[in-house]
């Protein structure tokens, strides 16, 4: 079987480094790919991820049998529409479906009509009314970019004016804003496989989103993640299926958008049960570091499974262990940041113990440097969550380069250091 994995970030190195253990592949590429998926698969530097005619050019001239796609913007864009013209399947929703996570205004009124759970919220596409609304709140809130932001486009802050500026931003650049009340609680990611008929939930993820130590500063793209989530009852994810998971895929069903892929619920676990917060539309970046590893059988298979509508029988395992991802940025991330920066170490662990994804990493004249923001993830895989956690900021240590830098609290909810 030949294989595409489209992106070029430490979400899609995973996912090349998963698939590089099957003994099904035939051919294994990677559009555009980054250093680290050099050394697992066939990049492809002059193919950008949303480039969704070049990605299907290339899958039908290369006779490829399955496209992973990992980012939202080529879903978005309708690469899996095109991919399904040609006959190739993917994993990953049509255009339609992935307005769950394209359009949160479009998201949230899905919720709405199908009685998932979830924050009281307004949309608007005209900033005096959002700036009257806004006003008016008796509660705090938080503001929220509709389309799609990288993970970059939540505001939250006590002062009503610096919502009002954000949020006019938003409407200015022609897109809408959602304001939603806030909610408190421990967030929690959960991840299923769906075949459009079925599904399946994978072992939770909790994502840790700001910058600093303690959940302070600014949103980022996700500081660290652990797998499983231990706080997490049997009790309680009955209760998140029921409530959240089974509702969206019976109105996934219902509106007839046609879903087969990876589909991500963020949660907050608050006073009053799980509130659904948003839909995402593939695996998130860093909990797809974290849970990929935990992942027992061919990952071929997987994927085969929910390609060809089998989920319901696959049989699913995972290892008993535990995985912490820590995250290596670049100085001055998530603001503005230098690239180009020359990597001078990374750490060398046994692949059960450690592992270390690379994200738009490039080789410049026989150099590793650095291509964005968040530029590594280092995992540690334990027997116990405090051992992976060891392994983990181990691993982070052995990453060197000018201005790194990490979370240095990942997991310090659940150790209390």
């Amino acid at each position: 079987m030949k294989v595409l994995v489209v992106g070029g970030g430490a979400r899609e190195h995973t996912v090349c480094w998963k698939f590089s253990r099957s003994n099904r592949l035939s051919g294994l590429f990677a559009a555009p790919g980054n250093a680290g998926t050099a050394d697992l698969a066939t990049n492809l530097p002059e193919i950008a991820s949303d480039d969704v005619e070049a990605v299907t050019r290339f899958a039908v001239d290369t006779s490829i049998d399955l496209v992973f796609v990992g980012p939202e913007a080529p879903l978005a864009a309708g690469l899996v529409d095109a991919l399904a013209a040609e006959n190739i399947a993917a994993i990953g929703p049509h255009a339609a479906a992935s307005r769950l996570e394209a359009s949160k205004a479009f998201s949230k009124s899905f919720m709405s009509s199908y009685g998932i759970p979830t924050a009281a919220y307004r949309s608007f596409s005209d900033g005096d009314q959002f700036e009257k609304y806004v006003r008016g709140a008796r509660n705090r809130l938080v503001v929220k970019k509709s389309g799609l932001a990288g993970g970059k486009g939540v505001f939250e802050d006590d002062d009503p004016e610096v919502l009002i500026a954000n949020g006019r931003a938003i409407v200015d650049a022609k897109d809408e804003v959602v304001a939603e009340e806030y909610l408190t609680g421990d967030e929690v990611s959960v991840f299923a496989l769906t075949d459009g008929s079925d599904y399946l939930i994978l072992p939770l993820c909790a994502d840790y989103k700001k910058a600093d130590a303690g959940d302070s500063g600014p949103n980022t793209g996700g500081m660290g993640a652990i797998c499983p989530v231990p706080w997490i009852t049997p009790k309680e994810m009955e209760q998140i299926d029921r409530e959240i998971v089974a509702p969206t895929f019976r109105g996934i069903a219902d509106a007839g958008l046609g879903y087969r892929g990876v589909l991500y619920f963020g949660l907050m676990m608050t006073a009053d049960g799980p509130r659904l917060l948003e839909y995402n539309v593939r695996f998130g970046d860093p909990e797809a570091q974290v849970l990929l590893p935990l992942l027992r059988s061919d990952f071929t298979n997987w994927c085969e499974a929910v390609a060809r509508g089998s989920i319901a029988g696959f049989p699913a395992g995972y290892l008993e262990a535990s995985a912490v991802g820590v995250v290596v940025a670049a100085g001055g991330y998530p603001g503005s940041y230098e690239k180009g920066l020359i990597v001078s170490r990374l750490p060398s662990h046994p692949e059960d113990e450690a592992l270390v994804f690379h994200a738009s990493t490039t080789m410049h004249h026989g150099r590793l440097v650095t291509g964005g923001g968040r530029c590594f993830t280092a995992v540690g895989i334990g027997r116990e969550l405090l051992n992976a956690r060891s392994r983990a900021y181990s691993a982070a240590r052995g990453i060197t380069f000018p201005g790194s830098w990490y979370r240095p609290d990942i997991g310090a909810r659940i150790f209390g250091s």
